[in-house]
């Protein structure tokens, strides 16, 4: 029952805030909601319930491993939106509170879904809710980027439906009775067949992968990172995409017990490297500062790729840069949103000496910045060497000087945008606006306890959180 109330709970927040009246009243249904949710989850992270092996939806052993975070983030993000609404009071607010809401309440269904359908279906509805958010500025630039956005994924959409339709006739063809839990799925083994295994494999692989942002299906994250409000990006980024992610972990374990599990791991390397290589090659480019968080983006859902397709100790690298990146990358956000305002301006074309101008916000995007480089002692640089790791112990020696590279390019990248808006002498237009916009603690407390979070995930990283990682990938890996 209670993993449900972590479904339930941020929907019925959502309703409530639809019919709520008061603008300035109605954010903090935000972190009211979302502190319930983190209690509610760290109760079943502490204690998990039992799992039906049939259950539709379950506090899983994979979801325990990631949804905590997404909690965790949303919780934090939620207290930055209070004051930031505040800030955009010309704005209306009850579509964007509903729908940030309900974002939290379908990526707790997402996480828990152990049908291929149910899996579809909430990952999807993740899709939509999410549009509001991205055009909640209202500019022209706003909605291209929602069309963007929704074109893209709509595709995606598509692509993983007939996916799951092609897993599940895999399942007819050899034999089974039709059943869509991935547990019945991965005991059905070698029964399924493969040649249908393969086409719904590739098939989720692109639909799923076009939610996590991996190149080439990655071309809707600059323009709606870029766009959507800081908030929105961080949810996207450390949110949304999580559950694409462990959609195809999930995938990937029929997968393997299909005995297809090479050619799964040889895809997901390969699109990995790839999505790091056109993502390091981009961030060498782009002058927008917000873009350059959605070309980092798609550089760590390449991580997270590579880290599927190493094996367990992979897997288990993954889920810890879930985390790590998560929460560095919500700083990050949502501190370049700080930047943004009293900027006028997401190009260091024309921003610069933020420095001087919002000092405690160019602090933590400094900081951020070096956090998501893998720098230590903070989360990204753990998690990333275990990657490595289980790179070298695999025997994948030409795979890992390729990762390095790209890091090294992407920390190129990176440097060159963010000192170029924070050194130098403010431009005049950038003081006039900077005036406009005050660094409280509202809007800078909550980037800087992200930070903290990934610093304290790096130098103590809870024994119970890795043994939550070595849980599920027990699950994903199970003993013959």
């Amino acid at each position: 029952m209670k993993s449900l109330l972590l479904i339930l709970v941020p929907l019925v927040a959502a309703a409530v805030a639809l019919v709520l009246p008061g603008q300035r009243r109605r954010p903090l249904l935000l972190p009211v909601a979302g502190l319930i949710h983190a209690v509610l989850t760290l109760w079943l992270f502490v204690d998990p319930p039992e799992v039906e092996a049939g259950a539709w939806l379950a506090f899983d052993p994979l979801a325990r491993a990631v949804l905590p975070v997404v909690s965790l983030l949303f919780l934090v993000c939620s207290w930055y939106g209070v004051n930031y609404l505040r800030i955009r009071a010309e704005r209306p607010n009850r579509i964007f509170i509903a729908a940030m809401l309900a974002v939290l309440g379908l990526l707790s269904a997402g996480h828990q879904a152990r049908h291929v359908g149910m899996l579809w279906i909430f990952t999807e509805a993740v899709t939509l809710a999410a549009v509001p958010l991205l055009h909640f500025n209202g500019t022209p630039r706003a909605f291209e980027a929602t069309w963007k956005y929704l074109l893209v994924g709509g595709t995606g959409i598509a692509l993983s439906l007939l996916g799951s339709l092609c897993l599940g006739y895999a399942s007819l063809y050899g034999g089974g009775d039709g059943q869509l839990t991935f547990v019945a799925l991965t005991g059905q083994g070698a029964c399924l067949s493969r040649p249908w295994v393969l086409i719904a494999w590739v098939l989720l692989l692109v639909g799923y992968g076009t939610k996590m942002g991996l190149a080439p299906m990655h071309t809707w994250k600059p323009e709606a990172y870029g766009e959507a409000p800081a908030i929105v990006g961080a949810i996207l980024a450390g949110g949304v995409t999580s559950v694409a992610f462990t959609a195809l972990l999930r995938v990937r374990a029929v997968v393997a017990a299909a005995g297809a599990g090479a050619v799964a791991d040889h895809t997901l390397l390969a699109i990995g490297l790839f999505s790091m290589l056109v993502a390091a090659l981009f961030l060498l480019g782009t002058r927008d500062f917000k873009r350059m968080l959605a070309y980092s983006s798609v550089e760590h859902m390449g991580i997270l790729t590579i880290g599927a397709s190493l094996g367990p100790a992979g897997v288990a690298a993954a889920l810890f840069h879930v985390w790590s990146n998560g929460l560095t990358k919500g700083a990050l956000f949502l501190s370049a949103g700080n930047i943004r305002r009293a900027a006028g301006s997401p190009s260091m074309d024309d921003v610069r000496g933020m420095s001087v101008l919002t000092p405690h916000s160019a602090a933590i995007f400094v900081t951020g910045m070096f956090a998501v480089t893998a720098c230590p002692p903070f989360g990204p640089f753990f998690s990333e060497l275990k990657v490595l790791r289980a790179a070298l112990e695999t025997g994948h020696g030409w795979a890992t000087a390729l990762f390095l590279g790209c890091l090294l390019l992407a920390f190129f990248g990176l440097t060159r945008v963010v000192f170029g808006i924070v050194d130098g002498r403010p431009r005049p237009a950038t003081k006039a606006g900077s005036r406009r916009f005050g660094e409280t603690a509202g809007v800078i407390l909550p980037p800087l306890v992200l930070l903290a979070l990934s610093l304290w995930l790096g130098l103590f990283t809870p024994a119970m959180v890795s043994d939550a990682w070595t849980a599920a990938v027990t699950q994903l890996y199970p003993a013959p």
